[in-house]
């Protein structure tokens, strides 16, 4: 199971979506105070699922095609993400109040970029055995 470089993708994608969203403020308010996942539901939910599909991916390594639906599935779920972030992030570049952004912004992007590594992985082990299987044949 670990020993699959997919399985390391995934573990990365998990830790991009699960672990570093709670060390990495998302954007700092005018005062200059971090303001993280935890002040709004929606992301915090969306955080959440995203790491439990990465994990339900790790834990499917005996089914290929559907780890590679999950991980699917997980690549939609942050763009969803992503497109959260364009709507809730403060104050665009014009008004006089300008925030920071935070490193967490990109978090999501990070993991999209794991989980295709992850895919392309998937999709290499699944034409292995296909061809594996011709020569049982």
């Amino acid at each position: 199971m670990l020993q699959r470089i997919q399985s390391l993708y995934l573990i990365g994608a998990i830790i991009c979506s699960g672990i570093l969203p709670f060390l990495f403020p998302l954007w700092f308010d005018e005062n200059g105070f971090p303001i993280y996942f935890q002040g709004d539901l929606p992301i915090s939910i969306l955080f959440g699922f995203s790491a439990l599909l990465s994990i339900l991916a790790i834990m499917s390594y005996k089914k290929r095609q559907h780890q590679f639906v999950l991980c699917r599935l997980n690549m939609i779920l942050n763009i969803i993400l992503l497109l959260l972030f364009v709507l809730y992030a403060p104050k665009l570049s014009g008004d006089p109040y300008v925030s920071k952004k935070g490193i967490g912004l990109v978090l999501p992007l990070l993991s999209i970029v794991f989980l295709a590594l992850a895919n392309i992985a998937i999709q290499k082990d699944e034409k292995l055995v296909k061809s594996s299987g011709r020569l049982r044949k």
